[in-house]
């Protein structure tokens, strides 16, 4: 139980900090120009991730991302058992914190939404690409060696905020099944959801799939 709540805070943190920080870039703008700005939004991506896996890593993991969760247990890295478990607890939290940021600016439109800003085809492959080169990071420094286990939460943040700080503004860079589905739920703008649920997860099965041929070590 410790993990599922672990996991629901971290999740919850997780969109609050960073679909809140790109609504307030747009609540506290001046004449256009986002108080935070596009770099400052990447940053608190990439700052929120990090800190949520140093602060819960240890307790539940901090997958924070359903489509983590699921690599992670078809790559037999998690139990089974806990698939529902995890996942609940991700939408869960995912909701709670849109729903919370809804309540505080109830005149913001998207609320953080994922949308596409070229074609469709063009941020499914996107977000596949990022997807996949994100759950290779997450792989590769948890699995390895210990001194990379220590260093794996900046360096999966790290990752969160480039691809955040270059894609975004095309795709947003969800990366995350949750983090699209959350936002566009509260706010009503589904129109696009499908291609940031599927992309994110296809993503990272295929980095599973990639581990796995290429060896472990």
């Amino acid at each position: 139980m410790k993990r599922y709540v672990a996991e629901v805070i971290a999740t919850f943190f997780l969109i609050f900090c960073g679909t809140g920080a790109m609504v307030i870039n747009t609540e506290a703008g001046v004449d256009g120009v986002g108080a935070i700005s596009h770099v400052g939004v990447a940053a608190a991506w990439g700052l929120i991730v990090t800190i949520m896996i140093f602060a819960y890593g240890r307790i539940s993991g901090a997958h924070m991302n359903p489509a983590v969760t699921i690599t992670l247990i078809v790559l037999k890295l998690h139990p089974k058992k806990e698939l529902l478990p995890y996942i609940g607890a991700q939408l869960v939290g995912a909701f709670l914190a849109s729903l919370t940021l809804q309540q505080l600016f109830p005149k913001n439109d998207l609320l953080g939404s994922s949308l596409p800003q070229g074609s469709e085809m063009q941020s499914f492959v996107l977000e596949f690409i990022l997807t996949f080169m994100l759950m290779i990071v997450i792989l590769l420094t948890s699995q390895g060696r210990r001194i990379e286990q220590y260093f794996a939460p900046i360096a999966i943040g790290a990752t969160v905020g480039l691809e955040a700080l270059y894609a975004g503004p095309i795709s947003n860079a969800s990366m995350n099944p949750f983090r699209s589905l959350a936002p566009a739920v509260v706010s009503g703008h589904t129109e696009h959801l499908w291609l940031y649920l599927v992309a994110t997860t296809l993503g990272a099965l295929t980095a599973g799939v990639y581990w796995m041929w290429q060896g472990k070590d």
